[in-house]
């Protein structure tokens, strides 16, 4: 059944430091309001006192506070809802909070990755209680001066009182309670009191962000500094045989060049300049290791499928013996290509590496890793190296692996000097970590009108047990069910895809789940909703999903789309999927427009919790579906002898504005915390657009992108 692990709070977390002194910066002017008259100016709190409160909260001396939000901002929205959670228990009116990115700090923080929809979820309790323990802490300064038990007062919007009528802003007593012993046994409040948590709330940056405001990596610079751009080996398995910089160095603009193991580094002093000295470079290449095409791979994948080298992930029952008992047996093979992250953002970073310190300044989710590597590459301490992490413009996992801070700390280092790296967007996808390219091999076997027998083989480049999850559905629903997997070692770098694990195989499962409703001539829902009835009151402690709470947002994804009651021409897909430990179910709607299927709507229920913030709730599931569809219906990377096909959106298809559907939203009400969002929406999409497809023309996908196969057929040219 569904597992929630839950981090304590720990007392360091309490720690008051000075490293965060000095003041905060404003983020939040309406740019609407700016147009109407007589609008009060924003408040400088630069000129405010602010006492550090803890390493999440700081306090002015007026009332204002400064939450720092600890996890890397990624566009999932956690800049504004982490701070929300704090600022809930700490009870403070959300317009007297401003919001500020905290500094990459093992000591005071924990966890801070962005990756696994995990943020909200693993800090659900943490940052509560540090907004609760904050807030009593305030109350006992409080009744320390008005001297009556802290049990006669009360907060409201940064305000506390007392049963004799006395009151006291935060900002009055925050010195006070800053030298007080940190409680014990804080009680966090009832969801039905919220004031913040569950009312939608702006993101935090969006001011700066549409007026074009620094916040970004790639907008981060600083005086002295210069710019790279990196030559790097332009396929896979080729290495560096001989090279001439003197071209290179002769562009207006490049200011030296650098060798550093198999690339080649152009400094300059902007990008343009290092980039056309990149251009410029003459190097011979030689053959390392083998140089593998897209066909290699699609029939090493096929013999891995059809191989016996297998590690057996579940085994439950008696698979062999379903499958020779079985009066019809159904056996489907699904496949997927690589796919680059393309993040709006292409990679870059800023390092000054010195004698004394090595500080790094950009866009990463893993900053505690990162700095990690950085000191192990360079040899140097690991407190010698500190982070400042800005917003960033995508990453869908990408920004998990930084190889790109590293290049940047390792030319510095080199160079001397503090400098910016900065990719190009064919940097970006030939030079990526990519989402591996999979096969699946779904059999099951059906006896007396039954399903008896379900075994799931899985065969992927590079990674075992990338994209297989056996504890997710169907295990437990089928008494003879297996898993396995096989990998093929590839010298292509492969990675985490948003959505890891589950990008490809939910569409895999709940296409095949269709096809099995179809031989077993039976309601394809109900074929779903009667296996979930075998895992109810399960005692396997392997299975991760609810088959409650999957079974309430199948039956009101049905209700919610009209589903079986549509006008005439328009075809509908379903599909149901759990994964980052969240529930969802969503219903394609498709027409034929001059021939070609069109999705026009998909309707969308989830369960993820307690929704903290409906607005930035619904753009993670709308981005998701979205972002699921179209690389479905469009998303493919080939490599012909080790070198990425595609190297830029002029060749590499993604979906367009006019392309991308209605998508409906709807949250099942809860009180149980909060679980993943940012990625689960994603892995249904395509089934459910590839199930609707199939009621409009008949043609069932097997692969993706959905385009190749529906471009192979006259009726849909």
């Amino acid at each position: 059944m569904e597992k929630v692990t839950i981090p304590s709070l720990s007392r360091r977390s309490f720690i008051r430091t000075s490293a965060l002194a000095g003041g905060g910066i404003l983020i939040g002017f309406n740019l609407f309001q700016s147009c109407k008259p007589k609008v009060a100016p924003a408040t400088d709190i630069s000129q405010l006192n602010y006492n550090d409160f803890n390493a999440f909260i700081k306090i002015a001396d007026n009332g204002m506070v400064t939450i720092f939000s600890p996890n890397p901002e990624i566009g999932q929205g956690v800049k504004t809802a982490m701070p929300m959670l704090i600022a809930e228990e700490l009870d403070v009116a959300w317009k007297n909070v401003q919001v500020s990115q905290g500094a990459l700090d093992t000591k005071n923080y924990t966890r801070q990755v962005a990756g696994g929809s995990q943020s909200i979820r693993q800090g659900w309790e943490p940052l509560r209680q540090t907004g609760a323990t904050a807030r009593q802490m305030l109350i006992n300064a409080a009744a320390v001066k008005w001297g009556v038990d802290p049990a006669q007062c009360k907060t409201n919007e940064g305000i506390i009182t007392n049963t004799n009528g006395d009151s006291l802003g935060y900002g009055e007593v925050v010195k006070e309670a800053a030298m007080l012993e940190i409680p014990e046994n804080i009680e966090l409040k009832d969801p039905k009191n919220f004031k913040i948590i569950g009312k939608e709330v702006p993101n935090v940056d969006v001011d700066k962000i549409i007026t074009g405001q620094s916040l970004y990596g790639i907008d981060y610079k600083e005086e002295g500094m210069v710019y790279a751009s990196v030559l790097r080996p332009p396929a896979f398995g080729k290495k560096i045989k001989d090279f001439d910089t003197d071209a290179a160095k002769k562009v207006s603009g490049v200011l030296a060049v650098h060798k550093f193991g198999d690339k080649i580094a152009v400094l300059a002093k902007d990008t343009w300049s290092a980039m056309q000295g990149k251009k410029a470079l003459k190097v011979t290449w030689a053959v390392d290791t083998k140089l593998e095409n897209t066909e290699d791979h699609d029939k090493i994948l096929l013999n891995l499928l059809n191989g016996k080298d297998f590690e057996t992930m579940r085994a439950d029952g008696d698979v062999k013996k379903a499958f020779t008992n079985a009066d019809t047996i159904i056996e489907r093979v699904y496949e997927s290509p690589f796919l680059p992250h393309n993040c709006m953002e292409p990679m870059n970073f800023f390092a000054d590496v010195t004698d004394d310190h090595i500080r790094l300044v950009g866009p990463i989710q893993t900053p505690a890793g990162t700095a990690r590597r950085v000191a192990e590459l360079l040899d140097r301490a690991p407190e010698d190296v500190s982070v400042d992490m800005t917003r960033m413009g995508g990453g869908f996992g990408r920004r998990l692996y930084g190889d790109f801070a590293l290049e940047a700390a390792e030319i510095s280092n080199i160079a001397k000097k503090p400098i910016k790296l900065v990719y190009s967007r064919e940097d970006d996808m030939s030079a990526g970590i990519y989402r591996p390219a999979i096969k699946y091999k779904i059999s099951a076997a059906i006896k007396d009108g039954k399903l008896t027998g379900y075994h799931l083989k899985e065969a992927a480049i590079n990674s075992n047990m990338y994209g297989l999850i056996p504890n997710f559905f169907p295990a437990g629903a089928i008494e003879n069910y297996q898993v396995d997997v096989a990998k093929y070692d590839s010298n292509i770098t492969i990675g985490a895809w948003r959505a890891p694990y589950t990008n490809f195989l939910a569409f895999a499962e709940q296409s095949f789940f269709d096809e099995l409703a179809e031989e077993m001539k039976v309601d394809r829902v109900q074929l779903r909703l009667d296996l979930l009835q075998k895992v109810k009151g399960t005692t396997d402690e392997r299975i991760e999903y609810s088959p409650e709470r999957l079974e309430t947002v199948i039956k009101t994804a049905v209700a919610k789309s009209n589903w079986g009651k549509t006008p005439a021409g328009t075809y509908q897909g379903f599909s149901a999927y759990y994964c980052h430990n969240t529930h969802v179910a969503e219903v394609a709607d498709v027409v034929l427009e001059n021939n070609k299927p069109v999705v026009k709507k998909v309707v969308c229920v989830v369960d993820c919790g307690i929704v903290v913030n409906p607005l930035g709730a619904r753009n993670q599931v709308e981005g998701g579906v979205i972002d699921g569809i179209g690389h479905a219906m469009y998303g493919d990377l080939t490599f012909a002898d080790g070198k990425p096909e595609h190297k830029n959106f002029d060749t590499y298809r993604l979906i367009r504005m006019n392309e991308a559907p209605i998508v409906e939203t709807h949250f099942i009400e809860s009180d149980m915390a909060p679980t993943g969002l940012g990625e689960p929406t994603l892995p249904p999409a395509g089934a459910a657009v590839a199930n609707a497809i199939k009621a409009a023309t008949g043609l069932r996908l097997m692969s993706q992108p959905f385009i190749k196969q529906l471009e192979n057929k006259e009726v849909l040219l």
